[in-house]
């Protein structure tokens, strides 16, 4: 039996960066069921910071997250956590009043994006196609994210303040006695007043086993394919995304990593991409733009989980004491990874929201899971 003060059940980037930010106010196990942390989700992210990425609850914790992605705390990584890379939002003529609806919208947070032509636009990445594309909208703030060192970075922190990461740690059993959530899995078994569900696809998972009713968390899963470079590649292309999401492209190391946009539902499973969706992939990307495709180089797929109202599940279990949700980042975990560390430490210790989002219109009962009750 061991204790701690907090125990983080998944070890993704939504329970590293709140072990990160906990491990400063007392001792902190991160459990996580596989060999390693970041299997699924986390390690097959294609992320890249947007701020117009997300809904109304999404954004802010975006924006807030930005300062510690472009000059993270001394020792956190080695490397850039973020490289300039734009988005460019793109319409045909029959999406035109959907992209300046999005635009309207968009000015509001930043004022830097532009609102274009479709011979702009095509400008920025020559490859699109003239019979395509009628308009387009530019955001400078869009940058790739390196995920492996912000994933990295925060469990490194999490253990120079002395937590503890434990692998093939899948919770067999959870229950609360004598006000210590005790959880036992095959490498040993722990204790702690404070439990954070982090566990993505299985977080519904956990709340039954910890005899809890689920929020209705719904893994989707997403497919990339990596494409070999086209005629006149450029490693400086924005990343294209389609304005109703229904594809998105961009260079990655050399070559185009390309996505349908799609959202299948799923069990909490080790997803894996189906032919289907690498075809539709391969024919939404060609109808845009003049990619000839001889052979797929690479294929994956992840789960993106979303809670019903697709913004993340954050805070404490009224009906039981210390068990705290922290799930459904979706499609945005990385982006917002610093926000919602910070956002799960200010609930916990402070019991309030954190000071970085006093200027936001959101609020911890935009997160809380007792609006699913």
């Amino acid at each position: 039996m061991q204790d701690c003060d907090f125990l983080i059940i998944g070890a993704g980037i939504a329970g590293a960066s709140a072990g990160y930010f906990l491990s400063r106010h007392g001792s902190v196990a991160l459990l996580e069921r596989e060999s390693a942390p970041g299997y699924h989700t986390t390690g097959r992210s294609a992320a890249f910071y947007a701020p117009s990425y997300g809904g109304p609850n999404i954004r802010p914790l975006t924006i807030a997250s930005g300062p510690f992605l472009r000059q993270p705390p001394d020792g956190f990584s080695d490397s850039p956590l973020m490289h300039e890379r734009g988005a460019l939002y793109i319409a045909r003529q029959d999406q035109l009043a959907t992209l300046d609806a999005f635009a309207a919208a968009l000015q509001v947070l930043e004022p830097d994006v532009s609102r274009m032509d479709g011979p702009a636009a095509r400008a920025l990445c020559p490859v699109l196609r003239e019979d395509y594309v009628a308009g387009g909208l530019f955001e400078p703030e869009c940058s790739d994210l390196d995920v492996n060192a912000v994933h990295q970075g925060f469990l490194r922190g999490l253990k120079q303040h002395g937590g503890r990461v434990v692998t093939d740690a899948a919770a067999s059993s959870i229950t609360r006695i004598d006000g210590l959530w005790t959880v036992e899995t095959p490498s040993g078994t722990w204790r702690a007043p404070v439990l954070l569900n982090a566990a993505g696809a299985w977080a519904d998972d956990v709340a039954r086993l910890a005899g809890l009713a689920p929020v209705g968390m719904q893994p989707l899963r997403r497919t990339i394919v990596i494409l070999p470079p086209p005629p006149g590649f450029a490693p400086t292309w924005p990343v294209v995304l389609d304005i109703d999401d229904h594809f998105y492209f961009k260079p990655e190391s050399g070559r185009i990593l390309a996505s349908p946009a799609d959202e299948t539902p799923s069990d909490p499973v080790d997803a894996q991409p189906e032919e289907l969706d690498i075809a539709i992939a391969i024919d939404r990307i060609q109808q845009a733009a003049d990619i000839p495709v001889r052979h797929v180089e690479n294929k994956w797929a992840g789960l993106r989980t979303f809670s019903p109202d697709r913004t993340p599940v954050v805070g404490f279990e009224p009906d039981a004491p210390g068990f705290f949700w922290f799930v459904g980042q979706g499609g945005y975990g990385i982006q917002t990874a610093p926000m919602m560390g910070r956002l799960a430490e200010s609930l916990i210790v402070a019991g309030r929201m954190p000071e970085e989002l006093d200027g936001f219109d959101v609020a911890a009962a935009s997160y809380a899971p007792d609006r699913f009750r």
